[in-house]
């Protein structure tokens, strides 16, 4: 019993330990939170420019991919004040609020849809940045993004002391880029973008409003208007089924994403690990994943791949989940197609065509690299081989015999004499210079001393470079 006691004493002191730190009604200042919300819901004059203002900023930022245009324009946005109207109407049962609400955030939406298609039907540049590319499918992680979001900007918001948490929320669940996305749509007439940049902002939207009605109603806001239960249970019902069928389709996408990238990682291991043959060179690939037929392409230069190769590459997919064949796997099927330079067809040589400048060029490094030092080596190889060739046709047309008389005639302490062309290699800005050197190798007679050696060499080479008239012949004894 004595243990007992002491765990339930144990269980209610953690219990308001957590209370302590978790708790958010103390310090909450009602009026001044539903003031400051109701300031916020009207969108006219300066607020109306302001938001044009936004949105300009923000549509230049998609334009040029800088995440840096888009964080200020986001910070200068002013869309939050409707959206956060909407959940404090609902929780405190404010009918007039709400229309207002509703109307104001209309207004800021077509100011923001017109804004946008107009910069984006004026702008020379058209490029698809990767910025705006990121608006066009939401995925259940945005509900997520959106619902903590709203959860920290009406906490934050209902406090005494203010913080700068409004603004991170505003960057967090990004309001502005979506709307602007969806005006590159309607000024593209890509409405593919457009409905899917739109449905990230109403998710936004909807759950932003769900966060701050959840925590209204937590805090006790002071209802206006009472409402029979029969018709809460009916409106309750309704915003369920409402909430349910508004994440429906972010589930189904946040799937396909799940799937596409098991998939990429799956399809990469894949041709790591088997699409790899000796003698052939894998120059690119395309991955692409669908639901029912996904394709990977390899694209090869080199020896022909087999079809027997070809046949294994497809077989082993089942082992990487790229095969309906197995539970585990990602698609239902999947279809190796392997393109070769032996291919002559049209289609193979605009695939050709269609590979980025860089990996051309990556291409042609990585083929200059293996082939340099193969390069060089041959180029010596053929140096030698031309001065060795050189060598021996001077050989043949050295007179020997004429020389030996006229060294022994001018030189009387020779004792025998051999000539050679020897090959001399010099290094010069990194490259390697041969020059040929013609030499009289000569013997003296043993009377010969050591220092009349040296004078001896002289005056035979200055002999030798008259007689030939080539100043590079050289004279070394031995």
């Amino acid at each position: 019993m004595a243990k007992k006691s002491e765990l339930y004493h144990l269980t209610i002191a953690v219990r308001r330990f957590m209370r302590s730190i978790l708790n958010i009604k103390d310090g909450t200042d009602i009026e001044s939170t539903i003031a400051g919300i109701k300031r916020d819901i009207g969108f006219r004059g300066p607020t109306a420019w302001i938001l044009i203002f936004s949105i300009f900023i923000a549509s230049i930022g998609l334009n040029v991919n800088s995440t840096a245009v888009i964080i200020g324009a986001m910070l200068i946005s002013p869309l939050m004040g409707p959206i956060l109207g909407i959940g404090l109407s609902i929780g405190t049962n404010d009918i007039e609020t709400l229309i207002r609400s509703l109307k104001n955030l209309g207004i800021a939406v077509s100011i923001s849809l017109i804004t946008s298609t107009l910069y984006f039907m004026i702008t020379p540049l058209n490029i698809e940045q990767s910025e705006l590319l990121a608006r066009t499918e939401p995925t259940i992680l945005d509900v997520m993004v959106a619902l903590f979001g709203g959860f920290a900007g009406i906490v934050a918001g209902s406090r005494k002391e203010k913080t700068n948490v409004i603004p991170g929320v505003a960057i967090a669940t990004a309001l502005m880029p979506p709307l602007c996305t969806a005006g590159y749509g309607l000024a593209t007439m890509k409405m593919s973008y457009f409905l899917g940049a739109f449905y990230l902002f109403f998710i936004n939207s909807v759950f932003i409003s769900l966060a701050t009605f959840l925590v209204v109603r937590y805090l006790k806001f002071p209802v206006v208007s009472y409402i029979d239960p029969v018709r809460i249970k009916k409106y309750r019902n309704i915003s369920v089924s409402f909430l349910i069928v508004t994440i429906i389709p972010s589930a189904i996408i946040f799937y396909k994403v799940i799937q596409e990238t098991r998939f990429n990682i799956a399809s990469e291991n894949f041709i790591k690990e088997k699409a790899v043959f000796a003698g052939s060179e894998l120059i690119n690939k395309k991955i692409s994943y669908s639901d029912s037929l996904s394709t990977i392409d390899l694209y090869y230069i080199g020896q022909e791949i087999s079809d027997e190769k070809i046949s294994f590459l497809q077989n082993m997919l089942a082992n990487y989940g790229l095969s309906g064949q197995k539970h585990f796997s990602i698609t239902k099927k999947t279809q190796v197609r392997v393109h070769q330079d032996k291919d002559n067809s049209a289609a193979f040589e605009q695939k050709m065509a269609d590979l980025s400048s860089d990996l051309r060029l990556k291409i042609l490094e990585d083929i200059y690299a293996k082939n340099e030092q193969l390069v060089q080596d041959k180029e010596t190889k053929i140096r030698l081989l031309e001065q060795e060739v050189l060598r021996l046709s001077k050989r043949d047309t050295f007179p020997f015999q004429q020389i030996d008389t006229e060294l022994k005639f001018h030189f009387s302490n020779i004792d025998k004499f051999a000539f050679a062309e020897i090959t001399q290699l010099s290094s010069r800005k990194d490259s390697l210079v041969f020059d040929t050197i013609p030499t009289l190798l000569v013997n003296y007679k043993e009377s010969v001393a050591g220092n009349q050696i040296h004078e001896e060499n002289n005056k035979i080479n200055e002999w030798l470079r008259i007689r030939f008239n080539n100043p590079k012949i050289s004279v070394i004894n031995y």
